[in-house]
């Protein structure tokens, strides 16, 4: 098997974890839980060409078709494919992650026009929660958890607390940057402290490798990083590009996109500045600026 493809790795009887290499841009997780008797899918793909080979995967193992999707949160490399597991498929997500599927619509599609997404149809969920949902695949738990505003503002955590295994979506991103723009750093903090209090064993990030609770540490020491970048730049009246240009990245130059970095700087000075955790930025800005941290590339998308 190629290193890029897609692999599934069963982390329990009725629980796997599907991982697109390398976890770059448009290169999520998914997973399941369930079996033969039913199952719940656990985001879905950037592509339809890649939501197909998931569903392949998912059957070749023996489960049904899903009955439920759990989108984690409304960015399309994790939505984009729900259409694929419909009729059958009831999509469901926090009542943000509704909201921001419509607002986004074919979002991917404006930030990469060339990439070929397939017969793509916007899909967001029709059964909503609030604060904390409670499905069952066969006899297994599966808790949805809203942990506020993070990386956007209708994230979901899927805990399978009889399994010790947990979906944090993009709240984790191994070995790659994190991703603040439409979300909140203090809010991502305040996440990694629930995610902790689950005590899952096993983490599955919505990005990169299989992981296990040793991923929070390197995520907050990231996101401690850019608050202190950020409150030291904005006093110096440095703007978030400036800020980042000038950055000695250390051991979080090691980490995919890098150029993420602007883009969480943007993010915290909202936050200093007073504004609402998840307040839209300016979209132009935040990508332009990224891409003027890549060598005046624009970000690809690997899908």
């Amino acid at each position: 098997m190629p290193a890029h493809d897609p692999y599934t790795v069963q982390l329990a009887p009725d629980v796997h974890a599907y991982v697109q290499p390398d976890g770059g841009w448009c290169l999520n997780n998914a997973g399941w839980v369930g079996g033969a008797d039913g199952s719940v899918l656990i985001d879905t793909t950037a592509t339809e060409r890649r939501a197909v080979a998931l569903r392949d995967a998912l059957l070749a193992h023996g489960a049904a078709p899903p009955s439920l999707v759990v989108n984690t949160h409304h960015h399309g490399d994790h939505t984009y494919g729900n259409h694929v597991f419909l009729p059958e498929a009831t999509v469901v997500g926090h009542e943000a992650c509704r909201s921001e599927v419509l607002a986004a619509g074919r979002q991917l599609h404006l930030i990469w026009p060339q990439t070929d997404f397939g017969d793509v149809r916007v899909t967001p969920p029709s059964v909503t929660y609030s604060d904390r949902m409670t499905l069952y695949a066969g006899g297994t738990e599966v808790r949805l958890i809203h942990p506020g505003v993070a990386h956007t503002a209708g994230d979901t955590i899927v805990h399978l607390p009889e399994r010790g295994v947990v979906f944090t979506g993009d709240l984790v991103f191994h070995g790659g940057t994190p991703f603040l723009a439409t979300g909140s750093l203090r809010g991502s903090l305040r996440a990694l402290d629930l995610l902790r209090s689950l005590d899952a064993e096993t983490v599955v990030p919505g990005h990169g490798p299989l992981a296990d609770p040793s991923a929070y540490d390197a995520t907050e020491a990231y996101l401690r990083f850019v608050a202190e970048l950020a409150e030291d730049g904005h006093a110096r009246g440095l703007t978030p590009l400036e800020v980042a240009r000038g950055a000695d990245l250390g051991v979080f130059g090691e980490l995919r996109e890098p150029e993420r970095l602007v883009a969480n700087v943007h993010r915290a000075y909202a936050e200093l500045e007073g504004r609402p955790e998840g307040a839209p930025l300016d979209v132009a800005a935040v990508f332009g600026d990224m891409a003027a941290m890549n060598g005046g590339r624009a970000v690809a998308c690997h899908a």
